[in-house]
């Protein structure tokens, strides 16, 4: 089926938002243009094609499948992907976006793994991909690595047998016959056109978003809980330094990542050191879940009525690590941020590993511990620090039980309510981690958008000062983002009530 015969991508209602640039549809669908074989984000700058020219597809799959190729002007790798969340959804459905997500994050790097971690086999996979995204499995994949493979050829300086390796072609006579065959341009011949195009610095890595974005609210919110080593927030200068551990093909990467938004240009600037290049499959996917740089604002927004007025395009913090997370929970329990960072710094400090010199800086010089150094400790280890001996057991508990933990192991931004409710009992079943706690883990470990912790002493007083009958479901399914606007009215407070919990 021709994409732009969907009727998700009715014609007569894309062309207004080409013509408009309308940042909302970013990222949702892109415009092949016939007269160039060229195909563009809505938000694209140069003229607006011709109506009989526009063809509309769902995905960048589906667009190079056609036979366009990438504009040098709007990027499409650059753009935001949709907000691929839980929702109700027949089997097939639900089974075709998870792979979807699997492949853009970067966990899945052929068919055949991809359909073992599903749990089908390769043919029922490609029947029910090819049914919702319009390609065929290896079509989507082999588009995102040769999206990758052009964003590192325009925002880098890595050499093009590198670029090959890190988008994920095993050689590089595949990656020079697949980028000619698709895109018709030897890659040091795209290189040279996009850099004469307005390319800029060649270090930072271009991560679109969709505005309005509350740089300032998400910028304060991590500035708060940073932890000294860890990760240092300049708000002046809208920029964030830290440490971070993934594993990308099966391999462990270690380094420092320095992020600037630019918030004229709709997007974050990404710069990480020199040892987590070759990771840059995985490294990105997870910035943009960290920093929900995914979400859809309006449609949030407009879910959350009034109480989104003060602060619209607040974003949900995620995480670069779900164990250090966890940490950060357990040892926040009954004091304040302030206190739950001081602790935080110690824990680090004691037992971090310290980064390589050449990695250092800005602040940033150790990474977080990892669940088997903890699993070794014994209880006076950890207290000795001022921890109460009760949460030094907690963390102990929770690093030998991380292996097995859904919550460690589970999905990345998407999952049914059956897994979710596991996850969370998997958690309170641990000694020292109570609803509150196995809540804010999920909240932000998975990106759960749907989250009101229970118990919370600052929202049930912002609760009683809104409007009689106001209930946490009246924001469903953003409860997660109405949690952060009110944390946010209770700082902003002339008096702002200490959270004991977080």
């Amino acid at each position: 089926m021709d994409a732009s015969d969907s009727p998700a991508l009715d014609p007569e209602h894309c062309y207004p938002a080409l013509q408009a640039r309308d940042a909302r549809f970013d990222g949702l669908w892109f415009v092949g243009v016939t007269s160039t074989g060229i195909y563009c984000r809505p938000v694209c700058r140069v003229r607006t094609p011709r109506r009989d020219n526009c063809r509309f597809f769902a995905n960048a799959a589906q667009a190079e499948a056609a036979q366009f190729r990438p504009c040098l002007k709007c990027r499409p790798e650059t753009a935001p992907a949709p907000a691929l969340r839980w929702s109700v959804m027949d089997a097939s459905r639900s089974l075709a976006v998870q792979a979807a997500l699997l492949l853009d994050q970067g966990r899945c790097e052929s068919v055949q793994s991809l359909a073992a971690r599903l749990g089908i086999s390769d043919r029922h996979l490609r029947r029910i991909f090819l049914a919702h995204h319009g390609v065929a499995p290896l079509q989507y994949l082999q588009t995102r690595r040769l999206l990758l493979a052009k964003q590192l050829l325009a925002d880098s300086d890595q050499a093009i047998t590198e670029i090959a390796a890190a988008a994920g072609f095993g050689s590089l006579r595949r990656f020079n016959d697949a980028f000619v065959r698709h895109y018709r341009l030897q890659p040091s011949a795209m290189r040279r056109g996009m850099l004469q195009g307005g390319g800029e610095t060649r270090a930072s890595l271009r991560l679109a978003f969709r505005p309005p974005y509350a740089m300032e609210a998400m910028l304060q919110f991590l500035a708060a809980r940073a932890i000294p080593g860890v990760e240092t927030v300049d708000l002046d200068q809208h920029r964030i330094s830290r440490s971070l551990r993934l594993t990308h093909a099966g391999r462990p990467y270690a380094g420092r990542i320095t992020l600037r938004f630019d918030p004229a240009r709709a997007q974050l600037l990404l710069t990480p050191d020199a040892a987590l290049w070759p990771a840059c499959a995985s490294l990105i996917p997870l910035v943009r879940r960290w920093l929900d740089l995914d979400a859809q604002p309006q449609a949030i927004d407009q879910g959350l009525g009034a109480l989104a007025h003060d602060c619209p395009g607040l974003r949900l913090p995620g995480c670069t690590d779900r164990f250090e997370l966890a940490v950060r929970a357990v040892l926040g329990q009954q004091i304040t941020v302030a206190g739950a960072r001081t602790l935080g710094a110690r824990f680090v400090q004691r037992f971090g590993q310290a980064l390589a010199p050449q990695q250092m800086g800005e602040g940033v010089d150790r990474l977080f511990p990892q669940p088997e150094q903890i699993a070794s400790l014994e209880p006076s280890n950890i207290a000795e620090l001022g921890i109460i001996r009760q949460r030094a057991e907690a963390l102990i508990a929770l690093a030998r039980a991380w292996p097995q933990l859904r919550y460690a192991q589970g999905p990345e931004g998407m999952a049914g309510m059956a897994e979710l409710q596991q996850a969370l009992s998997e958690l309170q079943a641990l000694p020292g981690i109570g609803p509150w706690t196995a809540n804010y883990m999920l909240m932000r470990g998975w990106s759960w958008p749907d989250i009101f912790p229970p118990g919370d002493v600052v929202l049930r007083k912002q609760l009683a000062e809104r409007p009689a009958g106001t209930v946490p479901q009246d924001w469903q399914p953003y409860r997660s983002y109405a949690v952060l606007q009110l944390w946010r009215q209770a700082a902003m407070a002339p008096r702002p009530v200490k959270n004991k919990d977080q």
